[in-house]
């Protein structure tokens, strides 16, 4: 596992951890990494100092230091989040802050009112926006998916609409 400090065309920074650098140059190429707060798609990698283990650090210390530094901790994205690698028998681990904690459960919060608050049209959810903005049918609100093509194009066409959170707890 490997952790990247990302900033993203707008200039805001967050983290994100990934298999290896390869995937993470894979899941940027298909804009599946996107910036958490803005949505965005265009993220660059941003200068990291590597970590080192100290000599000086003994045995136990090394291990409660491991256990606390590397364990994955997925950022939620609007977009589909990368996946943590997780070794057979083993799960992933994060370690939040209780900001962090209550952010997740404010998203959490929204998602769910949006998901009992508005009709479900999976795949057709370009069609239907397009719909909707343009009068052709009566003002609801819907929520489903949309490929990244079909989310710019929807975007150039000035219509509104914003990515359901997707937090680690939907994958457990």
């Amino acid at each position: 596992m490997i952790r990247y400090n990302l900033n993203c065309a707008k200039g805001h920074a967050f983290e994100s951890w990934f298999a290896n650098s390869a995937t993470f140059d894979k899941q940027r190429k298909r804009a599946l990494v996107a910036c958490p707060i803005c949505g965005s798609a265009e993220v660059e990698k941003a200068i990291m100092a590597p970590r080192l283990a100290r000599a000086d650090v003994g045995e136990r210390a090394k291990s409660a230091e491991t256990a606390e530094t590397t364990l994955p901790s997925p950022v939620p994205t609007p977009v589909s989040p990368p996946m943590p690698a997780v070794s057979p028998g083993k799960g992933a681990v994060a370690m939040m802050s209780p900001q962090e904690r209550e952010l997740r459960q404010k998203l959490k919060e929204l998602r769910d009112h949006v998901t009992k608050n508005a009709s479900y049209v999976g795949g057709r959810f370009p069609e239907e926006a397009r719909k909707k903005h343009y009068g052709e049918i009566e003002h609801r609100s819907i929520y489903g998916e949309a490929s990244p093509e079909d989310a710019k194009a929807l975007h150039e066409e000035g219509i509104e609409f914003h990515p359901l959170p997707i937090l680690p707890d939907d994958h457990n």
